[in-house]
C-alpha cells in the first residue's frame, strides 16, 4: 500500500491537523452524519488535538461516492492518515462509528503502522456481535423520525430538504453497518476504553462486555448521559478521553 506523505487539504479532515499539539484524538462520525457532528467538541482538549474525520459521501464530500465497507473506509483512510501519525494518538467513536475505529486500528497493526495508544468505543457492542443497530429495522418513516427527533434535540428546524439528504445519507451507512460482522475477535496492541452512556436505551451495559476479547487492556466505563449526549462533549467525557480517570 502506497503512504503518501502529509496533506494539509485532504478531504478526510474538516480542518489541517495542527503541528504545534503533542498529541491528536481523531473522531470517527456515526451513522448519517459527517465531521460537524462534533461541531460542539473544543478544538483542543487539555494538550490533545481533536480531529473529527469527515467520510466520503457527506456535507462537504456529498458529490463522492459512498465508502462501501467499514474495511473499505479503513483502506481509502489510511494514507491521508498516516503522516498524522507523528506523534501519540487516539481514536474515538460513537455507536456505529466505533467499527470503522476499530477497523483502521486493525489495519494499521496488519501494515506494521503506528497504532492508536487507546481506542476508544462509546455505546457500541463489539464486532462479533453485529450487527447490532435498532435502525436496521426501521422504515423509511421511522427513520425520518428518527433524523428529525435529533435534529430538533439539537436546536434546529428538521426542514424537509436536509431530512430528505440526511436519509439518503443514513441508507448507505446502514447497509455498511447491517453488513458489518467478524465471526471471530482480533486482539489490538492497544488499550480500548468502552464508554455505556447510563441512559441510553440503544445497548445494556452487559452488551459491551464483549470487547474483552479485543485487547488485554479493556476497560468499561459507565458516564452520565443518553445515547446522544456524547454530541455535547460533557466534563465526565472530555476527563476519560484525556486520561482524568
Amino acid at each position: 500500500m502506497k503512504i503518501g506523505s502529509a496533506n494539509n487539504r485532504s478531504p478526510w479532515f474538516v480542518r489541517p491537523p495542527a503541528a504545534e499539539h503533542p498529541a491528536r484524538m481523531f473522531c470517527f462520525p456515526y451513522s448519517g452524519v459527517g465531521a460537524s457532528s462534533f461541531h460542539a467538541w473544543p478544538a483542543v482538549l487539555d494538550d490533545v488535538e481533536i480531529c473529527p474525520l469527515q467520510f466520503p459521501a457527506r456535507e462537504n464530500r456529498m458529490a463522492e461516492p459512498h465508502y462501501g465497507t467499514y474495511q473499505e473506509l479503513a483502506a481509502a483512510l489510511i494514507e491521508p492518515l498516516v503522516p498524522q501519525l507523528d506523534r501519540p494518538f487516539a481514536f474515538f467513536g460513537h455507536c456505529a462509528g466505533a467499527l470503522p475505529a476499530f477497523e483502521t486500528a486493525v489495519l494499521l497493526a496488519e501494515l506494521g503502522l503506528p497504532t492508536p495508544d487507546t481506542l476508544f468505543v462509546s455505546g457500541q457492542v463489539a464486532p462479533h456481535d453485529c450487527p447490532f443497530d435498532r435502525m436496521l429495522t426501521m422504515s423509511e418513516a421511522e427513520l425520518r423520525a428518527e433524523l428529525e427527533g435529533v435534529t430538533r434535540s439539537r436546536g434546529l428546524e428538521p426542514k424537509p430538504d436536509m431530512i430528505d439528504m440526511g436519509l439518503a445519507v443514513l441508507r448507505r451507512d446502514l447497509d455498511a453497518n447491517g453488513a458489518y460482522h467478524r465471526s471471530e475477535p482480533v486482539v489490538l496492541p492497544c488499550e480500548i476504553v468502552v464508554l455505556h452512556w447510563r441512559d441510553d436505551p440503544e445497548v445494556e451495559v452487559g452488551q459491551l462486555q464483549g470487547w474483552h476479547r479485543y485487547s488485554d487492556s479493556v476497560d468499561v466505563r459507565i458516564v452520565e448521559g443518553g445515547h446522544y449526549d456524547f454530541l455535547d462533549a460533557p466534563e465526565e467525557l472530555t476527563k476519560l478521553l484525556t486520561g482524568g480517570r
